[in-house]
């Protein structure tokens, strides 16, 4: 049965792709407010990047680590346990005190289990206050670190998890846009193909471990059948003609 009414605050805080450096002022303020911050782990338990971002700022004694399912897509009855485990155990927190963040990778609001998680809390304790702070994306990071524009005048832009499967890549490289693929490490020879098909290979690039010390930022004509980090990032920039403004 779910709680009574709560005035309990859940906030998810975006802290960046990995570099410290890039979580926002607000965000490190919510993490610093909260009474505890949440880190998800994987249960194989090694520290994850939101860990080690949030690390930089609270005391150790001050993270609390939740097992998610982070990486699960074949076993849906495993994924849904271990968010209904993840869930209870945030409840429990939020019982306790007062406010409660939870540290995501990249954004709250982009492709994060911060989302299942709010949905399971709102379900478990009702009135609980649910609020974001937004963070910097690994295709921001990306963008900055490669030189790669992501869009200039009325350009699309697509972003596309490779989890999804090469031929949706591929769709969306047959269009006019900047397109970003997420979570394409273990399709790259795919992924590589579909690039040179629409004639996308030149100017597109790739990175792993943005801000961290084994970071690897390539040309995506490197890319083959070598296996690459599961969080790898790919920018293919929309075609140009190189005239400044010419998209407007």
């Amino acid at each position: 049965m779910p709680d009574v009414m709560s005035s309990s605050r859940l906030t998810g805080v975006g802290v960046g792709p990995g570099d410290p450096e890039l979580v926002t002022v607000k965000g490190v303020n919510a993490l610093r407010a909260a009474d505890v911050v949440v880190v998800p782990v994987m249960d194989t338990g090694e520290r994850g990047r939101a860990e080690t971002t949030v690390l930089h700022y609270v005391p150790e004694d001050k993270v609390v680590r939740v097992v998610f399912a982070l990486n699960e897509r074949s076993d849906r009855a495993r994924r849904e346990a271990a968010w209904d485990a993840a869930g209870a155990r945030v409840a429990e927190l939020l019982r306790a005190h007062s406010t409660v963040a939870f540290a995501t990778i990249g954004d709250p609001n982009v492709y994060s289990t911060f989302t299942y998680l709010a949905q399971t809390i709102e379900e478990l304790i009702p009135g609980t206050v649910v609020e974001t702070v937004p963070g910097i994306t690994a295709m921001q990071d990306l963008a900055a670190r490669s030189g790669a524009v992501l869009t200039e005048g009325t350009e699309p832009l697509t972003l596309v998890p490779v989890t999804a499967g090469s031929a949706v890549l591929k769709d969306a490289l047959s269009g006019p846009g900047t397109v970003v693929a997420y979570k394409f490490g273990r399709l790259a020879e795919e992924v590589a193909a579909a690039l040179l098909e629409t004639g996308r290979l030149d100017d597109a690039v790739w990175g792993s471990a943005l801000g961290l010390p084994d970071e690897s930022i390539r040309p995506a004509s490197d890319l083959d059948s070598t296996p690459l980090p599961y969080l790898s990032t790919l920018i293919a920039p929309a075609p140009r003609d190189g005239k400044r403004g010419g998209k407007l």
